[in-house]
């Protein structure tokens, strides 16, 4: 049986190191698997990675080197083996929606931001693995997380449209791209519109049939030999242009983090939204292939990423679904697949780029149309309408919060949206006052069962959350309002139970002595069961068993010597 390693040996650095883990456990049969996996990988990114990277506002093959450096820098410190890392599509909205203004215009500089922030990224998740922050992206809900990525896929859409119609477009967000689309709509080239959309067909229809294939690059080959056998550019139709030759070089940033006034917070956007997606792609191949995935390593795993990017000049980069998807479902066994796709990337920009000047525009834009399309996820939306108008509400308000704002201040928007939304609903647990069940011994809430036997002479609440300072006031208050509804003259004991109060701060123990204080001025006595051991702990330390009975006795036992 293996032995855990002890602190401080050689052993506990294979934590932080995962290929010594897998590595140690490969089978040679793997390798086919790994090797399909990771041509199949390249091929899928090489044209989202240019399509991605003209989203941006940068180069083509800023887009490739996020795919080819980042997922090297995965490999070595990520502790998923099927997760897929490169640009995704609300990064490079969001690097398009924040750097230009950071640049003033000026092209070099814009890339030297975009490079910076991912700089920024690596630093950050250093510090977030540093102080295990990773148990702080659990605050935001799924529901807001439905919002952002159907208000993301809507913008992204918007701007993508312009060039599938052939026009220049512009503006800041979703609505006022929309206005400006509108004015231009009699500019429209159609030979650009028809092109757009024969990709968009073809994608669709492609990847309905052959699922998990490289379709985007099926589509993206039969567009450049289209537009060279047809003289589309001469034409007017935009294409890619020429895209550099050879690897890219690796050198550190020639900015400092003090010159770039906001990149923090766009750095910060960005990590959020990697290490949501990232963590939450990953989870689901953890689990269904039965390893254990440490949402702390990834940190240093999307670290690794971001920091290689960077150095590449490339811009951040995520482990993003779609991308990860194809990787699995080709065969990928371990990241080595990662490194195969690096490799065949490696190769294509030595020798391939030439092939990609005549790709049109409106090919590129139909490959992020469709890439985004399943980011609008209605039917999740209207299952929140039927079943839970609360997580509705909160996912309109992050939907809302892109289209208005714009992805970078949408997602911070949504982060303090979804720790308000938790801290509202603390702020107001329900308060179940029981009644005993008809014929048994048996209590319930007497709200969901009126048919309850009221209890005579004796009142029992039990707060359905733990007792805290931003609910403390409110249970309180109910209990109060209950009593002066019934008649306090009525009622001689007032029982609490904390069964359902897993943990109790001191202003909940405070409440619970001010009710004691308040009641005995009426005559009235309190009774505290059903608190659990550590709640009872701090009840008793903090004086409230002195003059309160603080027990784990039964209910129906505290009732009947009350009545």
């Amino acid at each position: 049986m293996e032995q855990s390693a002890k602190p401080g040996s050689g052993s506990e650095w294979r934590r932080y190191l995962p290929p010594f883990n897998w590595l140690a456990h490969y089978e040679a049969a793997w390798l086919t698997s790994d090797f399909v996996a990771g041509v199949t990988l390249a091929a899928y990114a090489i044209p989202v990675a240019l399509a991605y990277a003209t989203l941006a506002g940068l180069p083509p093959q800023v887009g490739i080197y996020g795919y080819l450096l980042g997922g090297l820098g995965y490999a070595l410190l990520g502790s998923s083996r099927q997760l897929a890392i490169g640009p995704t599509s609300a990064i490079s909205l969001m690097i398009a929606g924040t750097v230009g203004e950071m640049a003033g215009g000026d092209t070099a500089r814009y890339a030297e931001i975009a490079s910076l922030a991912g700089f920024t990224v690596a630093l950050l998740c250093l510090i977030s693995w540093l102080f295990r922050l990773s148990v702080l992206v659990r605050l935001i809900s799924d529901s807001i997380l439905v919002g952002f990525k159907a208000g993301a896929g809507l913008t992204i859409i918007m701007t993508q449209l312009p060039s599938l119609f052939g026009v220049s477009g512009g503006g800041h967000n979703f609505f006022e791209r929309a206005v400006l689309l509108l004015g231009e709509l009699g500019q429209i080239q159609y030979l650009v519109l028809a092109i757009g959309l024969l990709a968009i067909v073809m994608l669709l229809a492609g990847e309905r049939a052959f699922p998990g294939r490289p379709i985007a690059l099926a589509v993206v080959i039969l567009a450049i030999a289209a537009a060279s056998v047809f003289g589309l550019p001469a034409l007017g139709v935009p294409i890619t242009g020429k895209i550099p030759q050879g690897l890219p070089s690796l050198t550190l940033p020639t900015l400092r983090l003090r010159d770039v006034d906001g990149i923090f917070p766009l750095a910060a956007g960005c990590l959020l939204l990697a290490y949501i997606e990232g963590v939450s792609a990953a989870r689901s191949f953890a689990t269904k292939y039965g390893y254990e995935l440490d949402p702390r390593q990834e940190f240093l795993g999307l670290g690794a990423a971001n920091l290689a990017a960077a150095l590449g000049h490339g811009y951040p980069v995520a482990g993003g679904l779609s991308q990860s998807a194809v990787n699995d479902k080709a065969g990928a066994r371990t990241p080595l697949a990662l490194i195969f796709a690096s490799l065949t990337l490696a190769v294509s920009l030595l020798f391939l780029t030439g092939f990609l000047q005549n790709l049109p525009k409106a090919v590129l834009a139909a490959v992020v149309f469709t890439a985004v399309l399943g980011l609008v996820d209605i039917r999740t939306l209207s299952r929140m309408w039927r079943i839970s108008k609360a997580d509705f509400y909160a996912a309109t308000i992050a939907l809302a919060a892109v289209l208005l704002l714009g992805i970078l201040q949408g997602i911070l928007l949504a982060a303090a949206a979804s720790v308000l939304i938790l801290l509202a609903r603390a702020s107001q647990p329900h308060v179940a006052f029981l009644g005993r069940i008809p014929g048994t011994s048996s209590f319930s809430d007497l709200a969901r069962h009126p048919e309850n036997e009221q209890l005579p002479h004796v009142l029992v609440f039990r707060p359905e959350a733990s007792l805290l300072y931003v609910n403390a006031e409110f249970v309180s208050q109910t209990v109060m309002e209950r009593l002066t509804t019934i008649g306090k003259a009525s009622i001689r004991t007032v029982v609490c139970d904390l069964s359902a109060s897993p943990y109790i701060d001191l202003a909940g123990s405070r409440m619970l002595r001010l009710l004691y204080t308040e009641l005995a001025a009426s005559g009235i006595a309190l009774r505290i069961l059903g608190a659990r051991g550590r709640v009872r702990d701090l009840l008793r330390a903090d004086g409230l068993g002195d003059i309160v009975s603080v027990r784990g006795t039964k209910l129906e036992t505290v009732v009947d010597s009350s009545a």
